[in-house]
């Protein structure tokens, strides 16, 4: 139930966000987001089996010319596809609010870097903290560096 609440509450999101360029859909207001809403990017990569270009709402934080996504999927037993995606295609791209398309390369994180990281997604939303004590995975970090 909860991977389909998500699936179909990001093709909404998706659709306000493209639509208004991120003036809706921009910021999630949802579970801790209600009191500190969070930043949202759209990434578009292509799916490793299909070949086919998919649009996936993320909340983001920036880290100096970075931003950095995290792949928690609601805490989740399994990464999300566009985890594996990025893994076999890391060449995509992202469209943040009023900022537009830009190239990136995503990359996930080390240990090292993930541990440095953290505790900063965590100030961007806290509920990162929730969605990793529901789950035996270690949730990615993936950073997403301009090309």
């Amino acid at each position: 139930m909860t991977a389909k609440i998500i699936k179909y509450g990001a093709r909404a999101n998706t659709a306000l966000f493209k639509l208004t360029n991120g003036r809706i859909g921009g910021r999630w207001r949802i579970m801790a987001g209600w009191r500190k809403p969070a930043p949202v990017l759209l990434l578009e990569h292509v799916g490793r089996k299909s070949g086919r270009t998919f649009t996936t709402p993320l909340l983001f934080m920036r880290s100096g010319a970075d931003l950095v996504v995290v792949g928690s999927q609601g805490g989740l037993p399994k990464d999300p596809q566009w985890v594996a995606n990025l893994r076999a295609q890391p060449d995509v791209a992202v469209r943040v609010p009023q900022r537009g398309r830009q190239l990136v390369r995503a990359r996930i994180a080390d240990a090292e870097k993930r541990a440095a990281l953290w505790p900063r997604l965590l100030e961007t939303y806290a509920d990162f903290e929730t969605y990793q004590t529901w789950t035996d995975r270690e949730i990615p970090v993936i950073v997403l560096s301009p090309r």
